[in-house]
């Protein structure tokens, strides 16, 4: 499975999912217990004691992002393989030791990290470690399990991709946008990277990234912080750590001029997209800009009452659908993304100048107090509920420490959020969404019946 915001394929709503009423907020500095083993292995720990239930999630700070041409999709195809076996335990055999203990487990690869995780029983944590702990250097990685997995894989890519016109319009529409930044390259990689990899590329990605001083293990529920801890150090403390040389920067070149590129493939409607390039919490200089970028599209598209549902939706009738997103958690300077797809009777031209107009109006003309504050109110009410999953504490944890931060911002998003005034909604938008920071892809159908004639191969089951 690979994930992400717009830029991969999400499988929850990453855009608010670390935000918490400040309830929780004030407790929950109190129930996040931090830990590093001698190895380099962080360890976080947050109670969470209203049901009987665990969730453990082990984040390696690998992803698609710390890939090169020539290999692009190995992190992928090595989460499949980290279900292959190792000498302790044979294939197959970690989901089904998971599943007859009553739990669950899987796996997500995305542009900055690669995450495995098992829910179950709290008294049944043991057991997920240990099997864990097998898995991050034992691996076999047999020939015969590769070959299967890669044919999975491309099968994989060729139902979500290039099956898919949007998927396939987003790829290319990344690969414009940018150039030498790590999120050039699809999570899935590239085919032709996929046909030439071999078995020995994964042994030495394996190797290279899968160790405890490259991954933090984030526990949540209905456990006892230092039994864990002895726990895990059980499990985990006697595996090495590696030594690797530090990254670099990999900083995306200036853009210098506004972007545009058409990707015609078998469709039903057109699309259109429309990307600014933005920096996210990691990056910026001025952190409250993050912030302010982070209402600004939920000003856009919050929800029936929000600006591209109201104006371009309902209003003028000009869009079908219409959305806005923003991850400000990417490891690297990000994109504010606005896609849509065109009302039937209305041209792709007209509705990339309603889009753009709705920029110019953030620009010229400050939103009003009532608007920004219903606005603040929806983010907060329509999150709260991500508080009563264990799995979603756990991922808000994971994600802020693997792309280098800390999960201590989660104290201080709703504060941070609360702060932001209109004029620097304004701002941002003057500063960030201008044509020179702008990319454009465009849809253009083909017709339907020439999607059949250029499908070939097998269908078969794919990802894990």
């Amino acid at each position: 499975m690979y994930i992400a915001n717009k830029n991969i394929l999400p499988i929850i709503p990453l855009a608010w999912a670390f935000l918490i009423s400040p309830p929780v907020q004030a407790a929950a500095s109190k129930t996040v217990h931090e830990y590093k083993l001698t190895n380099g292995m962080k360890l976080i720990i947050k109670e969470d004691h209203r049901a009987p239930v665990v969730v453990s999630q082990i984040w390696y700070k690998v992803g698609s992002a710390n890939e090169h041409s020539g290999i692009t999709g190995i992190s992928h195809v090595l989460e499949h393989m980290m279900f292959k076996g190792t000498r302790q335990v044979p294939a197959g055999e970690f989901s089904r030791i998971i599943s007859i203990n009553g739990g669950r487990e899987n796996a997500f690869t995305g542009q900055d990290y690669t995450a495995y995780f098992q829910q179950l029983s709290s008294d049944r944590l043991p057991i997920s470690l240990r099997l864990e702990a097998d898995r991050m250097r034992g691996l076999v990685l047999p020939d015969d399990e590769f070959e299967k997995e890669l044919n999975v894989v491309m099968e994989e890519r060729r139902l979500r991709t290039e099956d898919d016109p949007q998927a396939k319009l987003y790829e290319q529409f990344n690969a414009a946008a940018y150039v030498n930044s790590p999120y050039h390259n699809p999570i899935i990689g590239w085919m032709d990277d996929l046909k030439n990899l071999k078995i020995n590329d994964l042994k030495a990605w394996y190797q290279h990234w899968y160790a405890p001083n490259n991954a933090t293990l984030v526990i949540v529920g209905d456990v006892d912080p230092d039994q864990t801890h002895t726990l895990v150090k059980r499990y985990f403390g006697r595996i090495n750590p590696i030594q690797g040389a530090p990254l670099k920067p990999r900083n995306e070149t200036i853009q210098q001029g506004l972007r545009r590129i058409t990707v015609k493939a078998p469709a039903e409607l057109p699309y259109l997209i429309l990307g600014y390039k933005t920096p996210v919490l990691r990056t910026a200089t001025d952190k409250t800009d993050v912030y302010a970028l982070e209402m600004l599209a939920s000003i856009l598209d919050g929800g029936n009452s929000a600006r591209m549902a109201r104006e371009l939706i309902r209003g003028q009738q000009i869009a079908a659908s219409a959305s806005a997103s923003y991850d400000l958690l990417a490891g690297h300077d990000s994109l504010l993304l606005l896609d849509a797809t065109p009302a039937p009777g209305t041209s792709v031209a007209d509705l990339e100048k309603q889009l753009r107009t709705q920029i110019q109006k953030l620009q010229q003309q400050p939103v009003t107090d009532e608007e920004l504050a219903r606005v603040k109110a929806q983010v907060v009410a329509e999150n709260v509920y991500q508080r009563d999953s264990v799995f979603y504490q756990a991922m808000q944890i994971g994600i802020l420490e693997t792309v280098g931060l800390s999960w201590r911002l989660l104290d201080h998003y709703v504060e941070n959020i609360r702060a932001v005034t209109a004029a620097q909604v304004q701002q941002v938008a003057q500063k960030y969404l201008n044509d020179d920071q702008l990319t454009i892809a465009v849809l253009e159908p083909l017709p339907i019946e020439q999607k059949a004639q250029q499908m070939t191969g097998p269908r078969g089951n794919h990802g894990h």
